[in-house]
């Protein structure tokens, strides 16, 4: 199985390539942080990010999507998100690399969970804020930096997605898709 991440800024449209890769039949699997978020303001929990715990709810959370979606038989799937974007946020929000995320970042190395090739969904321009995500598109800009630099010290390689309309993207995903397999 080929296990592709799509990751970038908060905002940037990955939810919305997800699932139309999702109808044109690739398996997907969901990002954890959002859910961590909306389970934690169910709980009047307002700002789970402040925190120091919910990085590694992410990762654990992350980890379990990840082998369950692994008994799942399919050639490719694509991940909304993986640990790499975890540590990216655990930078972001100024949190050290906890020791269970550090084990989950050797885990999918050692293990070559990912495919290398990382399609990098780069934002829109704008950012539209939501209960789960409350940033300025300074911020995600910023956050978007990030990400890249994270990836990039963790050995994958970053396959643009530029901003433009759902049909372009999920063309240039499939397009690269060919390119990558060949």
């Amino acid at each position: 199985m080929r296990r592709f991440i799509l990751t970038g800024a908060p905002g940037s449209g990955k939810t919305a390539l997800l699932r139309q890769l999702e109808l044109d039949g690739f398996s997907v699997v969901e990002e954890a942080a959002t859910d961590i978020i909306a389970a934690s303001q169910a709980r009047e929990i307002a700002e789970p990010w402040k925190h120091p715990s919910f990085i590694d709810q992410i990762a654990a959370l992350q980890r379990e999507r990840q082998l369950l979606a692994s008994l799942q038989p399919c050639d490719v799937q694509f991940h909304d998100r993986s640990p790499v974007c975890t540590a990216a946020l655990a930078t972001y929000l100024g949190y050290a690399i906890s020791p269970a995320l550090a084990a989950e970042l050797e885990r999918i190395k050692r293990e070559a969970i990912y495919e290398n090739a990382v399609f990098f969904i780069r934002n829109l321009g704008f950012i539209t804020n939501t209960g789960a995500r409350r940033i300025s598109f300074e911020e995600t800009l910023r956050f978007e930096k990030i990400h890249e630099e994270t990836y990039l010290q963790h050995g994958f390689e970053l396959i643009e997605i530029p901003p433009g309309t759902i049909a372009d993207r999920i063309a240039k995903i499939k397009s690269q898709l060919t390119t990558l397999h060949s």
